[in-house]
């Protein structure tokens, strides 16, 4: 059986997996962010020529679903792997970044 999944977690599998093919020296920040930037263009280019409805049933064709399955997968690596090198507590942040639009973007008065 499997553990369960958590942000940490995943996070050594990614170090570790890395560093048994010594890439650590690679996995820059600079690095890291640009390897994420390219993962979150080949995300776009699935969707670039969609419609708006086409894109919402993206996920109907099985061979489409598993290219976007992929690239989320290769985004969120990249991603986890730059909060790592750089400190930074990816599911704080965001948890921050919630309450900041919150006060930022109030709700409409009914």
């Amino acid at each position: 059986m499997s553990e369960p999944l958590d942000v940490r977690g995943l996070q050594r599998r990614l170090a570790e997996f890395a560093a048994a093919r010594d890439w650590q020296p690679y996995h820059t920040p600079k690095n890291l962010v640009s390897a994420l930037s390219v993962e979150a263009s080949e995300l776009v280019e699935i969707f670039q020529w969609l419609t708006p409805e086409e894109s919402a049933r993206v996920m109907d064709d099985p061979g489409t679903a598993d290219r976007v399955r992929d690239e989320v997968a290769d985004v969120l690596a990249y991603l986890l792997q730059l909060c790592e090198v750089l400190g930074i507590d990816a599911l704080a942040e965001l948890a921050a970044k919630i309450d900041r639009n919150e006060r930022r973007f109030p709700r409409p008065e009914e």
